[in-house]
């Protein structure tokens, strides 16, 4: 039997899409939670020499040039029919990979505030373009039953490889190593759009007509969700509070250096190794959720690890304060153990959320809605609170103190409207029954 004859049964083809949808997502969100989010503040400050705040500014910047390149491209994609050919996202995601390898290559070289910003503006392209088509290929080659298992995978892998390996955060050190993934990225991407292997092309004519029987997301029964309906809207809001939560919080984290180097940073392998297998156990515990639970039940589960994460550093904060002779020693690893549990489950949400809160002929749209405000709109929101309270010389306890209201805010919140949606429905059930 030929191989491309062999390698056409489904059976095979459905590993292939797995395969590749995680592979793909993991290389990119790696890139974003490490040379994006980390190499570029050490590209900014070390190496052009702008201050803290300057380069949170360009990366509030990047965070809203990438949602109006990303929304831009998600709404074309929708219109023009992109969002339903595999091959037609596939050419587009091998663009944005050459932009970023590009990139990547030369941003260690650059040294003047011009070239960061034209970096900047560059990078949004690139991103906001793939955030959308990568997204969209979930509906060609992800069973809506198992969205929220493939979610969790993507989650531990990506975030177990960027706690467990030790690397500096240094982009000359982030930048070697993207190169590195980068090229045998672009051979496999190269290969899949040539349309010259027989074996490939047996694969991707199996998974192009996949749309049609995935592409209506799991919430999408008995209606589709509209943009503007609160079906859609309402996740929206949540996920930007998620995001804005997290990245308050891990701002002011990351800028004071006793709580760096005894987590993220720590030269203690035993504790990234924790850290890296809270990940792992957060995103587990989210996609088992998700798959067999209501949504509301995850976003009630993220908002509460949230805001016990925060009570926990601002008590030993309130602890280390009141009594500094019992507290000589290192902050204690737990907390950003469980600070890792609450980001792995909204990851993991976020993963599965916008494909099964679309069909075949809206998730460029959905996506690019969801990634681009609950993500970087937040994202750019949260970078100006932090610029604020670092001129107005909040304190760390202060600021964590912020954060801790607004998460115990937003879980007292999901859990009135939850009750109160259900008391409306059996008061109209009871309205009917009578």
């Amino acid at each position: 039997m030929r191989l491309d004859s062999y390698l056409r049964d489904r059976q095979w083809s459905a590993v292939f899409g797995y395969v590749l949808f995680v592979v793909l997502m993991v290389a990119g969100y790696y890139y974003n939670i490490t040379f994006v989010q980390l190499g570029l503040i050490d590209l900014g400050t070390r190496l052009v020499g702008m201050s803290e705040t300057t380069v949170s500014l360009w990366m509030a910047a990047l965070a809203l040039s990438t949602l109006v390149v990303a929304v831009t491209t998600g709404v074309t994609m929708d219109r023009r029919g992109w969002s339903t050919e595999l091959r037609t996202k596939l050419r587009l995601l091998f663009g944005v990979v050459c932009l970023q390898f590009l990139l990547t290559l030369v941003a260690p070289a650059i040294r003047s505030v011009p070239a960061f910003g034209a970096w900047i503006v560059a990078a949004s392209i690139g991103l906001g373009v793939g955030f959308p088509v990568s997204f969209s290929l979930a509906i060609d080659l992800i069973p809506v039953p198992d969205r929220g298992y493939v979610a969790a995978g993507i989650t531990a892998i990506a975030y177990f490889a960027a706690n467990a390996i030790p690397l500096s955060w240094s982009v000359d050190v982030f930048s070697r190593l993207m190169i590195t993934a980068m090229l045998p990225g672009l051979l496999v991407l190269g290969i899949l759009i040539s349309g010259r292997v027989a074996t490939v092309e047996a694969l991707l004519s199996d998974l192009a007509d996949q749309h049609r029987e995935f592409g209506t997301g799991r919430f999408c029964y008995p209606e589709p969700v509209r943009a503007r309906t609160l079906g859609f809207v309402v996740p929206v809001i949540l996920m930007f509070g998620v995001f804005f939560i997290d990245s308050l919080g891990f701002l002011r984290i990351i800028d004071t250096p006793a709580l760096l180097l005894s987590s993220w940073q720590s030269p203690s392998v035993s504790t990234r190794l924790l850290i890296a297998v809270a990940h792992v156990v957060g995103a587990v515990m989210a996609g088992v959720i998700y798959v067999n639970y209501s949504l509301n039940r995850v976003f009630l589960w993220t908002f509460f690890l949230f805001a016990l994460t925060h009570v926990l550093y601002t008590t030993d904060l309130r602890f280390a304060a009141a009594f500094p002779s019992l507290s000589q020693g290192s902050p204690s690893p737990l907390n950003p153990a469980f600070y890792a549990v609450a980001v792995s489950f909204y990851t993991t949400l976020n993963f599965a959320l916008w494909p099964d809160l679309s069909t075949a002929e809206t998730v460029g749209t959905h996506s690019a809605i969801g990634i681009g405000v609950a993500g970087w709109l937040a994202t750019f929101s949260s970078t100006a609170l932090a610029l604020y309270f670092q001129a107005a010389e909040l304190t760390l306890l202060s600021h964590l103190n912020v954060v801790q209201a607004l998460s115990l805010l937003l879980l007292f919140g999901l859990v009135t409207g939850i009750y109160t949606r259900r008391m409306v429905e059996l008061a109209r059930g009871e309205g009917q029954t009578a």
